[in-house]
């Protein structure tokens, strides 16, 4: 896989790559940070007619109807309150997501698979405490031997990790577009000032 392997790993949406609406939950905070929460500018309008949404932000462009001209929103919060998941799915982009996108055995960032710590071979289960983030050749060399046996070790062991610890870990991978309209709803350890 060529490129940034994080980003490469979230599809791309054409509908996303024109005047996308960031989506926040009633509370204003983001409904997911890494895929970040976004709407094609069609589905936001339609939420917007639908009074699903309140616009908070706009962006300068324009569509018009027959009989309505109205600014495209950049940034929307919802009017329900959607309760967020407690139980995080066990998916391979959340497992990397726990694993901040990078080999538990050697660091490496790039072409990454996933690993059973305990071969299934010998026993081991499909399951968030025994699968890791690994690269392809870490991978290879550890085969289905144990920890021991193939000389590698665990930079960190693997666990569940809760729902509000890997939204927090998303908000480490800040998406290659920000719009100046989003900023103030994402904080991606930005300095306040005093």
């Amino acid at each position: 896989m060529q490129g940034d392997f994080r980003t490469e790993f979230v599809r791309d949406p054409v509908a996303l790559r024109q005047h996308p609406a960031l989506v926040l939950n009633a509370d204003y905070r983001p409904l997911s940070y890494y895929p970040l929460s976004l709407w094609p500018w069609q589905e936001a309008v339609k939420a917007v007619f639908l009074d699903r949404v309140d616009i908070v932000a706009e962006y300068e462009a324009e569509v018009h109807s027959p009989s309505t001209v109205i600014r495209i929103p950049s940034v929307v919060v919802l009017r329900d309150y959607v309760r967020p998941q407690k139980r995080v799915a066990f998916t391979r982009f959340n497992l990397f997501l726990r694993d901040g996108f990078c080999c538990q055995y050697c660091g490496a960032k790039g072409d990454l698979t996933f690993d059973h710590v305990i071969p299934r071979a010998r026993g081991g289960v499909t399951s968030w405490e025994n699968v890791v983030a690994a690269c392809a050749r870490c991978n290879l060399r550890k085969g289905s031997k144990s920890l021991r046996q193939s000389g590698l070790s665990l930079h960190r062991a693997p666990r569940r990790p809760g729902a509000e610890e890997l939204r927090d870990s998303g908000r480490r991978f800040p998406p290659n577009h920000l719009h100046a309209s989003w900023v103030d709803f994402l904080y991606w350890d930005a300095e306040l000032e005093a």
